[in-house]
């Protein structure tokens, strides 16, 4: 990170005094746009790339940095909401002969950066849940047999568990799963039973649904692991270590992780981890932190803005961006392109598997995504400080009752952060 960062300073020094019709300005938060855009300005002589890091770029672009300091292209996430939809320019004149193609991004992702027949927004990457285990599994353990090559769902996450628990004394040695150990793993849950989180004043949901899956979760955790407070007790117990530790070590069997995470593990700490894609009813669902670029309508160098998307979204480019990664050493900490899969199809499905030896051939078809809804721009902040800590405490209850509503929650939050 500090790399990167520094890669950032030293862009804008460098390019402080150029020629601004021919340096488009890129305001970013993801650090590695840095490497990208000194890439692109060694590859080319035409135009150049200044990279801003920027907390919230596009909170930014609407507050402060649309009047006097207006970026050529922002690429961020949370882009995709209702107060972003008039920022930014049509990138239709992108497409087209020689020019960018739509068969070449994953269809729904960009699909969602439409409004009626305009292109705003460009999908850059995403990611995915997975549960990882140890490769050793099936020959240690008879009963483990996961039906899936691909995919893991709900139903045999708790048998398999279930099957590993071992008990001594009254508390746990060892624990197959639990849906308590990773807070974005209760949400997730609750996405994947409907409770439809999506953007309104900021925000709304199903509240019935949402409650329905809590109570799974509640009702899992008492099935196979006795209760929360046993649950817990384990927890405090053992996880001094990271997950994947405590999966080579036997202590669990499961652990939940997204894309990013997995696969910007050491070597040594994913050289005995296998892993499944967690799918329920044919849904493999996209993290709601998807990267989009956009070029707004103020911009000043729009034709540096396009000439950098057109050559970043080249299959060829997205190639040379992951060696230079790997031969200097910046893919130790960062998966892929700016952290995630491509949006491109051919790059993730053809190239990543160069890479990442454990893609070749694991990459489930794309009817099987499924995109969150649109959240608000202030959703990254919402989720962490009100949407994780209601689920954290409502997964352990036994009823509403218990605990300070969702709701209430929410409004204190916006009083606070208006």
């Amino acid at each position: 990170m500090r790399f990167f960062k520094a890669c950032i300073i030293l862009t804008v020094i460098v390019f402080n005094s150029c020629d601004f019709n021919n340096t488009a300005v890129i305001w970013t938060d993801s650090p590695e746009f840095a490497v990208y855009g000194d890439v692109f300005n060694t590859a080319q002589n035409q135009y150049k790339i200044s990279v801003r890091y920027v907390e919230f770029p596009g909170a930014a672009l609407l507050t402060g940095g649309g009047k006097t300091d207006v970026p050529d292209a922002v690429i961020a996430k949370w882009l995709k909401n209702s107060s972003m939809n008039t920022a930014f320019s049509s990138l239709n004149d992108l497409f087209g002969t020689n020019k960018l193609s739509r068969n070449n991004f994953y269809p729904r992702l960009l699909a969602l950066g439409r409004i009626d027949r305009h292109q705003y927004l460009l999908p850059v990457s995403f990611n995915i849940p997975a549960l990882i285990f140890s490769k050793n599994a099936e020959n240690e353990f008879p009963w483990f047999n996961l039906s899936n090559q691909f995919t893991v769902d709900f139903t045999e996450l708790k048998k398999l568990s279930r099957s590993y628990n071992l008990m001594s004394r009254g508390a746990y040695t060892r624990m197959g799963f639990s849906p308590l150990w990773n807070d974005n793993f209760l949400f997730i849950t609750a996405v994947l039973q409907g409770a439809a989180f999506r953007e309104a004043s900021p925000l709304t949901w199903d509240p019935i649904t949402l409650e329905k899956s809590m109570i799974f979760v509640n009702d899992w955790t008492k099935e196979i692991n006795t209760n929360s407070y046993t649950d817990d007790e384990f927890t405090y117990k053992y996880f001094i270590e990271p997950p994947e530790k405590l999966i080579q070590s036997g202590r669990i069997l499961f652990s939940y992780m997204e894309s990013n995470a997995l696969f910007a593990l050491s070597e040594e700490g994913k050289s005995n981890l296998d892993f499944r894609w967690l799918m329920e009813q044919s849904r493999i669902p996209i993290a709601e932190d998807y990267i989009y670029i956009g070029i707004p309508k103020k911009a000043k160098s729009k034709k540096a803005a396009g000439a950098f998307i057109q050559w970043f979204f080249k299959v060829d480019s997205q190639r040379q961006l992951m060696e230079f990664s790997k031969n200097y050493n910046l893919d130790d900490n960062v998966f892929g392109i700016c952290g995630g899969f491509s949006s491109l199809t051919q790059v993730t499905e053809q190239v990543y598997p160069l890479f990442y030896p454990e893609l070749l051939g694991r990459m489930p078809p794309p009817e099987n995504f499924t995109l969150p809804n649109i959240m608000p721009g202030s959703w990254g902040t919402m989720k962490e400080r009100v949407m994780l800590p209601y689920l954290r405490e409502r997964a352990r209850k036994e009823s509403t009752e218990e605990i300070y509503p969702l709701n209430s929650r929410l409004n204190d939050w916006i009083r606070q952060n208006r």
